[in-house]
Parts: C-alpha cells; structure tokens; sequence
C-alpha cells in the first residue's frame, strides 16, 4: 500500500470507481481507492442497473441524461464495457398524480430529454401485452435502458489504473486525520496510514457510521429494498420495454433473454447495521409486487419466480444525494445518499465530484440542490411524487 496519495477515495461501489477515473482522466493521478471487500461489493452488486430518465426535480434529469450518453458511448468515452441496453421505458401514472407529470416531462423535455407523453394507441403498439386502461398519462423514452453496475464499476476501475491510479481492495479506511488547523492530512486503515490533502467519502449505507466519528452527522438511513426475477411466458411476452408505474408503485425491466426484473417503489425496512439484513426477498414481497406487476402485464400471472435478492439504498429524508465539500474540513468531501438512484447517475456524479475537487465547484451540472447544509437550512429537495423512485 502506498504511503502517500493526492487523494484517496474511500469506498469501491460505481461511485468510488467512477471518481476515481474521472480525477485520473483529469490528471490527478497518483490517487488511491480503498475498498472494504471487493469493488461492487455492497449496493452497486445488488443495483437493479435501469438507466431512465424520469425525475421530478431537475438536478437529477440533467445527471441522469448527461449519464445516459455516457453509458451509451462508454467505450469511446470511458473504454470498456457497461453492457448498456437499449429497451425503451414507459412511465405510467393515473389521475393523482396527473398535472404534475406532464409539469415534469415538459420539464425533462426543456433540459433536452428524449420523452414525450404518448397515447394508449402508442403503447400498444410499443408493448402490446400491457394494460394500460386505467392510465391518465404514459411518457415513453425510446433511448433509456440499463446496463451492468458492477461491470461499469469494473470497467472505471481498469482505465482509473491504466491512467496510473491505485486501488487496494479488502482494506477498510478507519479514519481521516485532521489537523488541528481543521485540514485532511491522512486515511488511516488497519494496514497503514496514507498521507494525502484530499479524501473522498463514498461509502454508502457505511457514510453515517463512518462520518460521525468525525463529528459529521448528516440524516442518512440504510434501507432494505427487494427485488425479484421472474421468467416470462415466451411464448406470450417474448420482450418488452423497461417500466416504472406510479400507479402500482412497481419499476420493471427485461432482463436477459426470457427474466423480467421487478422492484418496488413503497416498501422498505431501516437496517441499523449495513453488515447484517436479509439479502433474499420474503416470500410477502415476491406475492405483493408480482401482483403489482400482473396489473401492468397481465400475462405475467403466467411467469414462474426465478431468484431474487435484497440491496442497500442509502437514503436521505429527500431522497436526494449530497454531492459536498465539508465546509468545516478542508479537503474532504462527501459522495453518498443517493437513494436508489446512484447508478443511473453514477457516469455524471464522477465527472461532476472531479470538478468538485480540482476546480472548486461542479460547472457542468449546478448541484447546489445537493449541498450538505440544505438539512440544516430546511431547503429540502421535495418530491413531486410518492413514488420515490421516481422523485
């Protein structure tokens, strides 16, 4: 391990990696990530992967549109492969909710988002096996898809070490060492101490823990989300788009040749210590949302359960990240929070924590909304929907 770095990145999910390239790609490259287990080892392996566009507050649409060229064009634009997917991905909503979405889609469409609200006709043409009776509105984005979380962390990591980073794995950083002139000076691990001015804390659902020993005390909770597999009646639903339904609180996409991956947008169980919960779905869950999703494709009564698995989301009171310098600490700076929403975002949040770092302020993106202090100053990102996937 080396002993010295001009910045350690702590914590090896896509957001570690994708950071870590980017300050390489920008020339800061005698930089070192640290890494608890394996890279992608907590959330980014237990991501869901969609890659939409959706969102009810403008910050996280501009991110996530500025990712999706990236994610479409990785291997020229990063090198490697993300295995992005084009399938398209509809977003249905029912009365309630009804203004407010065509305010949010005019409002992607005004950041330059490919999406449009379609008729019942075009989305039966697009997926003719959906129900689609009880929708007041239907967005469709033909270029959104999804692509592999831990091969698009991989894939950063291999180009951040060929642009001359490091990376140690199975090294959990126990500390940052602060002057008393209130600078970074140091990471401390248990198999050394790197001296370094700068430190990058994207440690997920671990963030709250490990900032509080640093008298950081933001509102973040580690929760449990479940997600299943389901295999497709063929013969009935070959494929289909992506989904996410506002009206049955379920997102939904293909996956492989003959799965459909489901998840849910309401249910989700704080864990107190990120080492320890449940990783498979309860047999409560794969009932409720595979009943969810038979509303939306009615065929999939028909499907038989294939596996299923539970991640980490690390959440925030509004569902937004904090992308941050530390005001108090001069060199640290804060990555985490995302809520759910990290992967899709994971491409821009790298590119936008390197200017963080080395210019002093993100300029491709304004990500003020997102600043650490908006708990203490009550200016909460507040979601259009209940439908927290999609907020």
């Amino acid at each position: 391990m080396p002993t010295t770095a001009d910045a350690v990145i702590i914590g090896g999910g896509v957001m570690g990696c994708s950071i870590l390239y980017n300050l390489a790609a920008r020339g800061l490259k005698n930089t070192l990530l640290l890494e608890r287990d394996l890279l992608g080892s907590g959330s980014t392996g237990r991501s869901s992967g969609a890659v939409r566009m959706h969102y009810s507050n403008e910050v996280h649409a501009r991110m996530a549109w500025q990712s999706l060229e990236i994610f479409r064009n990785f291997g020229q634009t990063v090198g490697g492969d993300c295995s992005f997917v084009e399938t398209g991905y509809l977003i249905f909503t029912g009365d309630t909710d009804l203004d407010v979405f065509r305010t949010n889609v005019a409002m992607q469409q005004s950041v330059g988002i490919e999406t449009s609200i379609v008729s019942r006709e075009d989305v039966n043409e697009i997926a003719p096996a959906f129900y689609v009776d009880d929708c007041a509105a239907i967005a469709y984005e033909p270029r959104s898809g999804h692509a592999d979380p831990s091969g698009t962390a991989l894939a950063y990591a291999a180009r951040a070490r060929e642009l001359g980073a490091q990376i140690q794995l199975q090294s959990p950083a126990t500390g940052i060492e602060i002057s008393p002139s209130g600078k970074v000076v140091a990471v401390s691990t248990a198999d050394g101490r790197i001296e370094t001015p700068l430190a990058v804390v994207a440690t997920g659902p671990w963030s709250r823990r490990f900032l509080l020993q640093h008298g950081i005390d933001l509102p973040l909770e580690a929760t449990r989300h479940e997600v299943i597999h389901l295999k497709r009646p063929l013969d009935k639903l070959p494929y289909h788009p992506g989904g996410g339904d506002i009206t049955n609180l379920i997102y939904f996409r293909p996956e492989g040749a003959d799965l459909t991956l489901v998840g849910n947008g309401n249910i989700e169980e704080v864990v107190e210590d990120p080492e320890i919960y449940a990783s498979r779905p309860s047999q409560s869950f794969i009932q409720e949302v595979w009943t969810r999703l038979v509303r939306r494709i009615p065929v999939m009564a028909e499907a038989e359960y294939s596996t299923g698995y539970a991640g980490l989301y690390t959440s925030t009171p509004d569902s937004h990240p904090v992308i941050d310098r530390v005001e108090e600490i001069d060199g640290l700076y804060v990555c985490t929070g995302f809520s759910g929403h990290g992967f899709k975002l994971s491409p821009m949040v790298g590119v936008l924590m390197a200017e963080l770092v080395l210019d002093g302020r993100a300029t491709t993106i304004d990500i003020s909304p997102l600043r650490m202090s908006r708990f203490r100053e009550g200016k909460l990102n507040m979601p259009s929907y209940g439908f927290k996937v999609l907020v």
